[in-house]
């Protein structure tokens, strides 16, 4: 998709919402919270429509209403699991002072968070849809931090857009072939080092970047 991505500050006002469309957006949210656990617990692949219906607490045929097939549910899971991600990590990075920091531990988390968590493990062979949901849903967040750090003379990033575009398809790339272990675990530092020197600076400021201590993220659904 060619769409620019907005900074997350500027957020639309939310029309009115009549009783029905009041039900079918809470219904859509408890089948989206549903699938979140249900697959979180068993994978996509063991995970059914049907359970994921009940544990919603609406018909079996409900789900086809809102979601055309268990893919189509299961991106959209993981659509909401990158949004909450960024609120996370904002929370988590709020008390940074450098700026290039902010974005080192966002890129890294994500690198973690994408070959551990079985919900983004399983997607990760639709690699150009993951990256382009990776791409949309933490760029708002990703871009705003990149600019920061350019603006204070950390980072060299004539186009953060670019740069976040890019890093988010290689994010996916190299996180598959983590997971199906073309690429060894141990290889994480390394992996992270060479995603930050795309913000233009070099291998030995990124690999201090990268070793920094981290603090720990909020719980999830906290933010």
């Amino acid at each position: 998709m060619n769409e620019s991505v907005q900074d997350p500050t500027n957020t639309p006002e939310a029309e009115p919402e009549g009783r029905v469309a009041r039900r079918q957006r809470r219904n859509r949210e408890a089948l989206i919270h549903a699938a979140s656990a249900v697959m979180g617990e068993k994978g996509i692949d063991a995970a059914t429509m049907l359970e994921i219906a009940e544990r919603a607490d609406v018909g079996a045929g409900t789900v086809y209403n809102y979601f055309k097939s268990k893919d189509e549910l299961a991106i959209t899971v993981l659509e909401d699991m990158m949004r909450q991600l960024a609120r996370r990590l904002e929370k988590a990075s709020a008390a940074f002072e450098d700026p290039a920091e902010v974005y080192a531990f966002g890129v890294r988390t994500v690198v973690e968070t994408a070959t551990t968590d079985v919900r983004w493990k399983q997607m990760l062979y639709r690699s150009e849809v993951i990256a382009d949901a990776l791409f949309r849903q933490m760029g708002p967040f990703a871009i705003r931090d990149l600019r920061h750090a350019a603006a204070a003379g950390r980072f060299a990033v004539p186009d953060a857009e670019l740069v976040w575009r890019l890093t988010a398809h290689a994010i996916v790339g190299i996180s598959l072939a983590i997971s199906s272990d073309a690429v060894p675990a141990a290889a994480m530092d390394q992996v992270v080092v060479r995603l930050l020197c795309m913000t233009g600076i070099g291998a030995d400021a990124a690999a201090e970047l990268a070793a920094r201590p981290r603090p720990a993220l909020p719980p999830d659904g906290a933010c």
